[in-house]
């Protein structure tokens, strides 16, 4: 059976994959839309609208800003209007209007989505939740958090660390997305396989249902099994079965102490292979990243540095807790016999220098040109040949791909800058997508669905699963007017 791809095709009878539309937009590389919206705002329903914004919210119909995402990817189209709510209880009477007219809800965060999550095109209404960006309260004794969605992640972890706690999840985007747009995609980071991702740390949460009537799931304890976790349910639904008004998060005590080092290797398989001896010998590390040495060249052209020069793969390796040397040197001991170079951070400033060459991966990769920016999961004793087969995908399409990723937990983001062939960039993709599912894997870790990938989605869940998850779509929106086309 031949897989039509997003752009291009490839051979794999086991996957029983469907072809996406032929007139879809490609990611990054979205349909322009027209200077306005066929579908424009009423008057009346901007009157409408308008008068159920009693705490300070906006409408606006200046929406060029917010059809697409960080993933370039914009359907066609403008949306009609951006609501831009400044308090809680203006959400509910935003949706319950659009369920009366039928018209679609795009909830919004920082627009940092890397799927096309937030995309909005024509005929929708941009539900931009930025506002909603208070602390509610930090409870040190129970180790929580109450917040807005809008909050800043960064902030959050910032504001907690003023009680000697900190939020866990540490998505790369960390100084610019939101809680609520974590929650939305269930986002996870680098200190995931230790600390857990999203949905680890969220305890219970308030919720917009599509008739606007609102919702509080879960309860501010750690251990609770009352009724269907409904919280685990709508983490990382895409603002596809409601819309997340609050959250109450679990905080984690800072750890003691923390020991960093960076090592490099000769080839990426190396390094993964690395990770595997690491696993073995019982490391479990607060972070470890990889980087393959086409990042690092690009990380070196953007940042000025010279990283690429000591080898051509890359790990960060973070361990933490009272411990923390002591494991450190464990690694130590186990990276040596393989490692061409390893280098310990001493002082906080060679620790910040360290970690920003992670952080900096994807906008140095970025900066060289449109690109496709996979994410996919593997078991982590498949991350070795996960790596190798998508250096022969690079090869055999003619396309330069940069790896990094969480390797840890097994989260690669494998990125396909576009180039002038933009067929082969596409089919490269299909067949990452490919290669996560024969090995196991996932089609995304921790960026989502989105539009992007929802045409993959069936092959991964299989027919009962995902007619189940429609089925659940239809019974908690049932006139389709959160987020469609996500997802599903």
């Amino acid at each position: 059976m031949t897989i039509a791809t997003r752009g291009g095709a490839t051979v794999l009878p086991a996957l029983p994959l469907t072809s996406p539309p032929s007139n879809e937009p490609s990611k990054g590389l979205g349909e322009e839309p027209s200077e306005e919206p066929s579908e424009k705002l009423t008057g009346e329903q901007g009157a409408e609208l308008a008068a159920l914004l009693l705490n300070g919210g906006t409408v606006s119909t200046d929406t060029a800003l917010v059809h697409s995402d960080r993933s370039g990817w914009a359907p066609a189209g403008y949306p009609r209007a951006v609501v831009r709510v400044a308090h809680v209880d203006e959400v509910g009477p935003v949706v319950a209007w659009a369920a009366r007219h039928g018209i679609p809800i795009v909830p919004r965060g920082a627009g940092s989505g890397l799927a096309g999550g937030a995309s909005a095109g024509e005929g929708a209404v941009v539900l931009d939740l930025t506002g909603l960006d208070r602390i509610l309260a930090i409870d040190p004794l129970n180790q929580l958090a109450v917040v807005e969605p809008g909050v800043i992640t960064a902030d959050l972890d910032r504001a907690a660390a003023a009680h000697g706690l900190r939020y866990a999840p540490d998505p790369g985007s960390v100084e610019i997305s939101t809680i609520g747009g974590n929650i939305a995609t269930n986002a996870g980071g680098l200190r995931g396989a230790k600390y857990g991702v999203t949905r680890d740390a969220v305890l219970a949460l308030d919720l917009v249902l599509a008739d606007g009537s609102l919702l509080s799931t879960g309860r501010p304890t750690i251990k609770t099994v009352a009724g269907y976790d409904l919280t685990s349910l709508f983490v990382g639904s895409e603002g596809t079965l409601a819309i997340v008004v609050g959250a109450t998060v679990r905080l984690q005590p800072i750890p003691a102490r923390t020991a960093t080092l960076s090592a490099f290797f000769d080839t990426v398989g190396s390094a993964a292979e690395a990770v595997s001896r690491l696993t073995r010998a019982g490391i479990q590390a607060a972070v470890l990243e990889l980087v393959d040495g086409n990042t690092l060249a690009a990380i070196d052209a953007a940042e000025g540095t010279d990283l690429r020069s000591r080898g051509g793969a890359y790990l960060l390796l973070q361990t933490d807790g009272f411990g923390a040397d002591e494991e450190l040197e464990l690694a130590v001991s186990v990276l040596e016999p393989i490692a061409l170079l390893i280098e310990r951070a001493v002082h906080a400033d060679e620790v910040e220098a360290l970690t920003r060459a992670r952080r900096r991966a994807l906008p140095s990769i970025e900066a060289l040109g449109p690109v496709l920016i996979e994410d996919i999961s593997v078991p982590r004793s498949g991350l070795a040949l996960a790596v190798a087969r998508i250096g022969e995908i690079a090869k055999r399409r003619g396309v330069r791909i940069f790896v990094f990723g969480h390797a840890a937990d097994g989260n690669l983001h494998p990125v396909v800058l576009v180039g002038d062939d933009r067929a082969a960039a596409d089919a490269a993709a299909g067949e990452i997508f490919a290669l996560a599912l024969e090995l196991g894997g996932s089609l995304s870790a921790e960026h989502g669905i989105g539009a992007l990938k929802r045409d993959w989605i069936r092959a991964e869940l299989g027919e009962q699963s995902h007619d189940l998850q429609r089925r659940l779509k239809a019974l908690l929106d049932p006139a389709g007017i959160l987020n469609p086309g996500k997802a599903l």
